[in-house]
C-alpha cells in the first residue's frame, strides 16, 4: 500500500522547499562525473513537481544553484547550466499542462544570457498557471537576498519615500525575492547533511525540517510521502504553549 494514503490532504505544507543535495556524491559512488549526478537528479525533479501537483501543494521552491555554487569548477558549473537550459526548454509543455507557473529567485543577472533568456520565457509562458508556483532558487543566497533587501529599504529612507518608524517585518519581507510568496512550512534537505547553507534564513523562521540519508538522485514519490507524513505528526506552536494550539 502506498505511503500516499497516509497522507492528510487537508494539512499540507503550503510551502515546501527542498535542498536537493547528492547529486556529486551518487555519481562518484557509480565511478561517474558529477555531471552525470546532475542529469540524474533532473528525473528526481521531475517526480518531485509531479507529485506535489498531484497532491495539492501550492508553492514548492527547489534550492537548484546557490551564490556559493560559483566557486565550483568551472566545467561542472557549465554542464550544470547546460543542463538547465535543457531542462527548461523540456518542462515547458509539462508546466502548461498541469497549471504550474515558474518562478525564480536569485541574482539572475550572473547567469549565462542564454539561460536567462529560456528562463525568462518560461517564467513569461507560464506567469497566468495557478495550480502551484514552482520557485527555482539560482544563483541564490540567502544572506545576499536580505543584504539587497536592507539596502533598498535603506535608500528608501534615504529618499524620505518610507520613515524609520514605519519599518516592520513586512517591509522586509517586502523586499525580498520571495515577497509574493508564503513563508515555508516544510524544508526537506537530502544526502544526510544536517545544514541550511545559506536558504532561506528568513523565510524558513518557522518552518519544520526533515533530513533524510537519501542522495537526490534517488529521492522517491515514497521518500515524499515520507517526509510530509513526519510534517503533518508534529504540533506547530509558533511560540504558543500546546493548550492554546488545542
Amino acid at each position: 500500500m502506498s505511503l500516499e494514503t497516509s497522507i492528510n490532504k487537508e494539512n499540507l505544507p503550503k510551502h515546501l522547499a527542498i535542498i536537493m543535495d547528492g547529486n556529486g556524491r551518487w555519481a562518484k559512488q557509480k565511478g561517474m562525473l558529477r555531471a552525470f549526478g546532475h542529469e540524474n537528479g533532473t528525473k528526481s525533479v521531475r517526480k518531485t513537481v509531479e507529485v506535489c501537483t498531484k497532491l495539492g501543494i501550492e508553492n514548492l521552491t527547489l534550492y537548484a544553484f546557490s551564490t556559493e555554487n560559483w566557486n565550483r569548477p568551472k566545467l561542472e558549473v557549465e554542464a550544470l547550466m547546460k543542463i538547465l537550459v535543457n531542462s527548461l526548454k523540456k518542462e515547458l509543455e509539462t508546466f502548461i499542462k498541469n497549471n504550474i507557473r515558474l518562478n525564480c529567485i536569485g541574482n539572475i543577472e550572473l547567469l549565462p544570457k542564454k539561460v536567462q533568456k529560456e528562463l525568462l520565457e518560461v517564467i513569461e509562458k507560464t506567469k497566468q498557471n495557478k495550480k502551484m508556483t514552482l520557485t527555482l532558487a539560482l544563483s541564490y543566497g540567502s544572506r545576499d537576498e536580505i543584504l539587497n533587501a536592507v539596502k533598498k529599504i535603506a535608500d528608501k529612507v534615504k529618499n524620505n519615500i518610507i520613515s524609520t518608524d514605519s519599518i516592520d517585518e513586512s517591509t522586509l519581507n517586502n523586499h525580498l525575492y520571495t515577497h509574493d510568496l508564503p513563508d515555508v512550512d516544510l524544508v526537506i534537505r537530502t544526502s544526510g547533511e544536517h545544514r541550511i547553507s545559506n536558504f532561506l534564513l528568513w523565510q524558513i523562521a518557522y518552518a519544520e525540517f526533515y533530513f533524510t540519508d537519501v542522495l537526490w538522485p534517488d529521492f522517491s514519490e515514497e521518500n515524499l510521502y515520507e517526509a510530509i507524513i513526519s510534517y503533518q505528526k508534529r504540533e506547530r506552536r509558533f511560540g504558543k504553549t500546546s493548550e492554546q494550539i488545542k
